[in-house]
């Protein structure tokens, strides 16, 4: 199911070397209770005053906003764009319209009918039934994803793959036990089991220097498992498929929910986007894939994204060991977890990169009463993309 609420693509434009800014963030806009986000933004929602006041502050020209609950209606996204970006909040900028957005369902709260957890029931109460579905959440569309645009997006040419099965990539990191071996998952779990813990879309956007490819996915936190690595193996491999998807070839395994196969075309231009869940040095997760994403040669080499509040806020765990810059992080996880890069804006390679940072004033400066919203900061990156198809 693709969903494109504002407007369709607008005919060919002439071509210019368009300067765009590009950014993801967590938002925290989730609630336990199906329904309850709507509730919240008929209301006055604080943190949501607030993500909007960032944006409005930062004023992307594309992001993605992850941990958005999704509702068949769309009503979360319309009010969340009515009542909060187009209303100028304290401590933002002036009212921020996006015309464009794509929003679609994601895998989160949805029942498997399997015992994903290993706990001899599937389904169950809270947790429980949280845990056995495809990716975990209380109720269908919890920490869903949402994509606010400036420019058109041609939801009829967006890919998603939300059913791909985790079995079907060749050599799968497939759950085992670390005492005998043996197959994590039985056979019967592990043949339907879905790769995407929400769910991972190729939107295009129509920008005025040729069509731009959003990838964005939101993978499972690498922790919440057990000796068996389930969730940090599912968490490495959901960010392996945009490294295989962006490889070139024609995978016959790579199938969207539409049962198209294949990945990207070479010639494309792109920009993965989201909460990957995976710090490339410090913290839970398996390293090597967000590295291995990080250096893929169709990845711009840029510097990394930083902020002088990412630094003061780690020096406040001095007994946490850390071995990537302070100056990188993108969240603040508390005293257990510390700061940790999670968040990621990743444009292609033959674009060229005017400037990047993280929304993270230091204590004290404007905008640092806005952080509370989140425990994620948004990540943003300016580029010019030259004119093209």
């Amino acid at each position: 199911m693709r969903v494109q609420v504002h407007g369709d693509p607008s005919p060919a434009t002439p071509m210019t070397s368009t300067p765009l800014r590009l950014a993801t963030f967590n938002t925290s806009l989730y609630d336990e209770r199906a329904g309850g986000l709507v509730e919240r933004l008929q209301g006055d929602d604080a943190n949501a005053r607030r993500i909007a006041a960032v944006l409005q502050r930062v004023r992307p020209d594309i992001v993605l906003l992850n941990e958005f609950d999704f509702d068949d209606a769309h009503a979360a996204a319309g009010l969340f764009q009515r009542r909060y970006l187009e209303v100028a909040q304290p401590g933002g900028g002036e009212p921020l319209s996006y015309p464009y957005r794509y929003l679609a369902p994601v895998n989160t709260g949805v029942p498997s009918g399997l015992d994903l957890d290993g706990n001899g029931r599937a389904g169950g109460e809270g947790r429980d039934r949280g845990n056995d579905a495809w990716g975990y959440g209380l109720h269908p569309g919890q920490y869903g994803m949402l994509l606010l645009s400036r420019f058109p997006i041609d939801a009829d040419a967006a890919r998603t793959f939300r059913t791909l099965r985790w079995s079907t990539m060749p050599g799968a990191r497939q759950p085992a036990d670390p005492t005998t071996g043996a197959a994590w998952y039985p056979p019967e779990v592990w043949s339907r089991l879905r790769l995407s813990s929400k769910s991972h879309w190729d939107v295009p956007v129509r920008t005025p220097s040729g069509t731009l490819h959003v990838l964005a996915a939101h993978p499972t936190p690498p922790v919440f498992d057990g000796p068996e690595n389930r969730n940090g193996a599912r968490n490495a491999d959901e960010i392996r498929l945009w490294r295989e998807y962006i490889s070139g070839g024609d995978p016959a395994w790579l199938c969207d929910d539409a049962g198209h196969c294949g990945g990207l075309a070479e010639a494309a231009r792109f920009v993965i986007l989201g909460d990957y869940n995976n710090d490339p040095a410090d913290g839970d997760g398996e390293h090597e894939a967000i590295v291995e994403l990080l250096e893929h040669p169709r990845v711009m080499r840029m510097p990394t994204p930083r902020s002088e509040g990412a630094v003061q806020a780690a020096a406040s765990y001095p007994g946490l060991p850390r071995i990537g810059s302070p100056a990188h992080a993108t969240g603040d996880y508390g005293p257990r977890t510390g700061t940790l890069r999670l968040d990621y804006v990743l444009p292609s390679t033959g674009m060229a990169h005017r400037g990047s940072g993280v929304f993270w004033p230091a204590p004290g400066a404007p905008g640092a009463e806005l952080l509370q919203a989140s425990d994620h900061r948004l990540v943003w990156v300016d580029v010019t993309m030259p004119a093209g198809d």
